[in-house]
């Protein structure tokens, strides 16, 4: 079986560009969260793209996606506090909700996907 390069995978492509819309946007915020939420919003989102990436390379993938789901879910806290405390306006909040729930998606997409699979070649 032929594993896709990860940079090919549509949820490595939407996650980075995620991560570049949080780079773009986390650079204008007050002192006091730029080097808090926001360094730890980039740090999530960099170990998500880690992870899409390493269980693109592994066999058994159900697990990887499932810290990659966990990841995911804190980055929209993270999104959802920033908005909160007034460093990101209703439209952006908007915009990386919807990219945060691109990947959300297709991360459980692909993690039904294995754990059919799974179930499936345990018969």
């Amino acid at each position: 079986m032929l594993l896709a390069r990860y940079d090919e995978l549509p949820v490595y492509k939407a996650s980075y560009d995620l991560l570049v819309e949080i780079f773009q946007f986390t650079k204008n915020f007050n002192r006091e969260f730029k080097f808090t939420v926001g360094e730890s919003l980039k740090k999530e989102t960099l170990e998500l793209i880690t992870l899409i990436y390493r269980a693109n390379s592994r066999r058994d993938k159900y697990q990887v996606l499932q810290e990659a789901r966990e990841r995911i879910e804190v980055i929209r806290l993270f999104v959802r506090l920033l908005k909160d405390l007034k460093q990101i306006g209703l439209k952006k909040f908007v915009q990386i909700n919807k990219q945060v729930e691109n990947v959300s998606k297709q991360l459980m997409g692909w993690q039904k996907k294995m754990k059919f699979k799974s179930g499936k070649t345990n018969v």
